[in-house]
């Protein structure tokens, strides 16, 4: 990468953030598709990490459980960035498939679909029959909401959810909150989360201990990245002032294509690459979209670099390890969820 950009990106990775977070806290790669995240929690303290061939023999064994983020299928898309988004999904349930240590279940970060249509999600689910994890949570992209309101969504996978798609869980200590910030898009795309669903979520998180793990999802950030390509949510910061009291909080989202982690206090905010198409960083382009890697620059993109993080004097080790073959980590940039 040219340095003059490679000096852009930096600036605008620098200026996303003025409260006083290093900017180390920001993973500085972009990753390819056909990719996901694997999750390890541990005494309530998650370790994240790309899916690596041949890498991950040790990388979760200790853990208390292991779950896996996939985002961004976007099933249906079949332009030049990725022409068969089937086939670089199918490359991340091959993957999740040939992990030494099975994942709980999977959390997939919405837009399963391009289009929203019957056939792109019978697509998807044909795929995800393959997947060795035994369940699934789903949370809607925009994508997903495009032709009407998001009601095929709910019927295939939205059972037992509220309104357009919320929900929680409990699994082994940890407590889950699968939310939607797509069904009532601000002006310029921001996420909005509504007054109902944050009521519901003050509701599901009160009498619970300050010391129990909370994982939030949903598909865009729930911090604000660019808000003039929409990666943000404009009501985050009153449902994030309801886990404050918690002592170890996870947010992941989806939506950008590429890695952005930042930690805010006690929350640790991460978003995930895509399994279809890498989108520009933040401010490096015209505007947000699917963005075409030349296939002779495409192991220049193909992982992620690793950093490690002190939240609270607890350690919280992100190893984000490299996708390529080679084995080598990627010199690029990250950014957030994908709004394409």
């Amino acid at each position: 990468m040219p340095d003059k950009k490679q000096d852009l990106i930096d600036q605008k990775l620098q200026d996303l953030n003025n409260d006083g977070v290093d900017r180390r806290g920001f993973l500085k790669c972009m990753a390819w598709a056909g990719t996901g995240l694997v999750w390890t929690m541990s005494g309530g303290i998650p370790m994240s990490r790309a899916f690596a061939k041949g890498r991950d023999q040790s990388a979760t064994k200790g853990g208390d459980f292991t779950f896996v983020q996939i985002s961004d299928s976007h099933i249906g898309f079949n332009k030049p960035a990725n022409p068969d988004v089937t086939a670089t999904l199918q490359t991340a349930i091959s993957k999740i498939n040939a992990m030494s240590n099975k994942p709980d279940f999977i959390i997939h970060t919405g837009d399963l679909s391009q289009l929203s249509k019957p056939s792109e999600f019978d697509t998807l689910d044909q795929a995800l029959k393959g997947v060795s994890a035994q369940q699934i949570y789903f949370v809607p992209g925009e994508h997903d909401m495009l032709s009407d309101n998001g009601e095929q969504y709910l019927q295939r996978y939205g059972k037992g959810t509220k309104g357009t798609g919320w929900s929680s869980f409990d699994h082994k200590g940890v407590h889950f909150v699968g939310l939607v910030n797509v069904a009532n898009l601000k002006a310029g795309g921001m996420g909005s989360l509504g007054h109902e669903q944050l009521e519901w979520l003050e509701d599901d998180l009160k009498g619970r201990s300050a010391s129990t793990p909370i994982v939030l999802f949903a598909h865009i950030p729930l911090w604000t990245i660019y808000p003039d390509w929409g990666w943000g949510t404009d009501d985050s910061e009153q449902a994030l002032s309801y886990v404050k009291r918690f002592g170890s909080v996870t947010v992941l989202n989806g939506h950008i294509h590429q890695i952005m982690q930042k930690i805010e206090g006690k929350v640790s905010f991460h978003t995930a690459m895509s399994t279809a198409f890498p989108q520009p960083a933040p401010g490096t382009a015209p505007s947000a979209g699917p963005m075409k890697v030349p296939a002779d620059q495409l192991q220049r993109v193909l992982g992620i670099t690793d950093v490690n993080y002190l939240v609270s004097g607890r350690s919280l080790a992100l190893v984000d390890q490299p996708l390529g073959d080679s084995g080598s980590s990627a010199s690029g940039m990250s950014g957030g969820p994908g709004g394409s």
